[in-house]
């Protein structure tokens, strides 16, 4: 199929022991969020692991093969997420966002890595939400964000964030001794989300989960993504 100039595919990346209807609200929110900013969107609900019906171990354990970005490892949920966004895949040019939750995100950033290493989406961005850490290619960086869920007083409170490294060592100029920076493989863009609840809560938009000021956690999870994309096209 041919993409117009005014649509933009988004693909919703579950992770392991995800109900069928989780993303459900967030789909219908992106919708007419895309639409009111005169966008045609055309979302999909991806279950990289299958769905919570799953054997859990399974998934988990397809999840760690996704964590290396060794040639040859397994990728399961990184394969078959790829293998169903080009089924769908519209046009190598139009705007592709892929979306990922906690193992979900794992699997969004490695089939995007395939899709612009192999030149078949030119203008993809991939989003991690309370996703275990992974080193990102250098060309992918500005191409990536992450957000993990803090307390109120701006800590970290989602486990699933403290998996994996961004870490790598870095030669000082002028030193003869390199030294270990954690953020040298990193997105570009990482953010904290002051959420009520944690992992599991990212995409809630009824009580509990919704504060004081009336905002829930779905609206604080999307307007960050938002804001990140604003004059993506």
């Amino acid at each position: 199929m041919t993409a117009t100039k005014s649509s933009i595919s988004i693909y919703l990346l579950a992770g392991v022991a995800t109900t069928q209807t989780a993303f459900n609200e967030c789909r219908d929110k992106l919708d007419r969020l895309f639409r009111s900013d005169g966008l045609e969107p055309f979302i999909h609900i991806l279950h990289p692991y299958g769905d919570a019906s799953r054997n859990l171990y399974r998934q988990i354990v397809e999840v760690g093969s996704d964590l290396s970005n060794r040639i040859g490892i397994g990728r399961v949920g990184a394969k078959a997420a790829f293998r169903k966004i080009i089924e769908t895949l519209r046009d190598e040019d139009e705007p592709t966002l892929l979306i990922g939750h906690s193992g979900g995100g794992i699997a969004a950033y490695q089939a995007g890595r395939m899709l612009h290493n192999q030149r078949l989406a030119r203008n993809v961005r991939i989003v991690q939400v309370g996703s275990p850490r992974i080193a990102i290619q250098p060309d992918l960086k500005d191409r990536v964000s992450y957000f993990h869920s803090i307390d109120a007083e701006g800590k970290l409170n989602d486990p699933i964030s403290r998996i994996g490294s961004w870490g790598g060592w870095q030669a000082e100029r002028g030193g003869a001794v390199p030294r270990w920076n954690r953020m040298k493989h990193a997105p570009v863009n990482v953010e904290g989300i002051p959420l009520i609840g944690g992992h599991a809560h990212y995409f809630r938009h009824q009580q509990p989960f919704i504060d004081q000021d009336a905002v829930c956690n779905l609206d604080k999870t999307i307007d960050r993504v938002r804001v990140w994309l604003k004059g993506w096209s």
